[in-house]
């Protein structure tokens, strides 16, 4: 490995960084996106049931913010459960906002490794064809051949890597941000549930039901 590395150039470096960035972000995102840590099941009928047992106080709530993302987007109109329709999913959709957003954490990153390690394997390539042709134009066709064959080598294995790095951290790339659109959609729908159930216009039965 090491010597695919040094046969690669220096231009292997860079993109050996962006292979440990990608890695350390998928690892990362596995593991912070998990369902149970961002939409935990039957939030919405437990709160219901606080709330017509009259214990849903702001040390509930408080909890319920600290719990998960759906936990914050929940209690956001919980703070807000004396007002009316309007202001509820106002409060709702501003923290579900944020919340989105740090879903959405690294994704930048990954997207902008998926998109620079391919042009970096090509610069690669770029600096082992002049190397090629310099000794061409000094030492004529005929000139050395273990020189040739490294500039050509050395091109080849920077596209290779650039790609190999590309094609992956794509792949979670697109991944990861399907599963955050998912996450966002979920949400919007348990926090409407919940406005629809304090407000009255779903049954507890319904509720809890829909929840499950």
């Amino acid at each position: 490995m090491l010597e695919f590395v040094k046969a690669g150039g220096w231009m292997m470096l860079p993109i050996l960084l962006c292979s440990v960035v990608a890695t350390a972000i998928v690892v990362e995102r596995f593991w912070s996106l998990q369902k149970r840590r961002i939409t935990p099941d039957n939030l919405v009928a437990q709160v219901w049931q606080w709330a017509h047992a009259g214990v849903l106080d702001d040390k509930r709530v408080q909890g319920l913010r600290a719990g998960s993302p759906l936990g914050r987007v929940l209690a956001a109109g919980l703070v807000n459960r004396n007002h009316d329709r309007v202001v509820m999913k106002e409060a709702i959709e501003e923290v579900g906002r944020h919340v989105a957003h740090e879903l959405g954490r690294y994704l930048n990153t990954l997207g902008t490794v998926a998109s620079i390690a391919p042009l970096l394997g090509l610069l690669g390539t770029v600096f082992g064809m002049i190397k090629v042709f310099t000794v061409i134009t000094v030492q004529g066709i005929g000139g050395d051949a273990s020189v040739l064959a490294g500039g050509i080598s050395e091109a080849l294995i920077t596209t290779a890597a650039g790609l190999s790095v590309a094609i992956p951290t794509l792949m979670f790339y697109r991944y990861f941000s399907g599963r955050v659109e998912g996450y966002v959609v979920a949400m919007e729908q348990e926090a409407l549930k919940l406005v629809e159930v304090l407000h009255g216009d779903r049954e507890a039965g319904e509720a809890e039901e829909a929840a499950a």
